[in-house]
């Protein structure tokens, strides 16, 4: 089981392929999505990786979210979550995620917060067919009609559908096909709708009910921790100087 990822919804669009037909998209972009913290079975009971997205400004950060980000010597991150994993399939802490993580022509499931709508009436929020236009029926036209009988049962039944908040829910969307990848810009095109609103967070993993393709890169496609490389650099830059100290003495 390898982990997902966090990603932000740019937007929908379309793509046509070459036959001339149009394929509706939806824009999504990794904005440094790196691994902050691992769970360990050990430790904590279970196998998991933590990822951070997005960039926050340092004054804005807790004294103890500063040491934990401090602790993976990344930066502060916006957005943090955690998913799951098999022992096999932990990325090292400060590595970055890339956009080809994902194959083309995979299945992904898709979880983010759906659209706020506010209070919205029966026939929105539930698809009734409310009453009719004629006979009678005046003002009323879009009322949900009887929530419950006067004498028998007497009341109104729970989690009867009625009018009331609609969205601000978290929804997930099963098997959405990936179309198109773009490892520099970090941008992943998934076909179809995603919950959501544009500049909204959302988790993308692998689909469940979808088999994994057998050339999908285990544990995950990747850029090494930016700790590391800053460590190398310094001693490749070493190298020419202390041969010309030799040459000059």
């Amino acid at each position: 089981m390898r982990s997902g990822v966090i990603a932000q919804k740019v937007g929908m669009t379309r793509l046509f392929t070459e036959a001339g037909n149009h394929v509706p998209v939806t824009v999504l972009r990794l904005a440094q999505c790196q691994v902050i913290a691992h769970r360990s079975k050990e430790k904590d009971g279970y196998v998991a990786i933590q990822l951070g997205s997005g960039t926050r400004k340092v004054k804005n950060v807790s004294k103890a979210e500063r040491g934990r980000f401090a602790v993976a010597k990344v930066e502060p991150k916006r957005k943090i979550a955690e998913f799951r994993v098999s022992e096999d399939s932990v990325i090292p802490v400060g590595a970055e995620i890339t956009a080809d993580h994902f194959l083309i022509g995979q299945f992904v499931d898709v979880t983010g917060t759906s659209t706020g709508k506010g209070f919205a009436g029966g026939m929105k929020r539930w698809n009734f067919g409310g009453l009719r236009a004629t006979h009678g029926v005046s003002v009323s036209h879009r009322s949900i009609g009887s929530t419950g009988g006067r004498q028998d049962p007497g009341k109104t039944f729970k989690n009867k559908k009625m009018p009331g908040h609609m969205g601000v829910d978290r929804v997930t969307t099963l098997n959405l096909k990936v179309v198109q990848t773009d490892v520099e810009r970090g941008l992943i095109l998934v076909e179809g709708a995603v919950p959501g609103v544009a500049g909204g967070w959302i988790t993308v993993r692998d689909a469940v009910k979808k088999a994994l393709p057998k050339d999908a890169p285990k544990p995950g496609k990747f850029r090494g921790p930016a700790s590391e490389t800053k460590a190398e650099a310094p001693v490749e830059d070493a190298a020419p100087a202390a041969e010309a100290a030799k040459e000059g003495a």
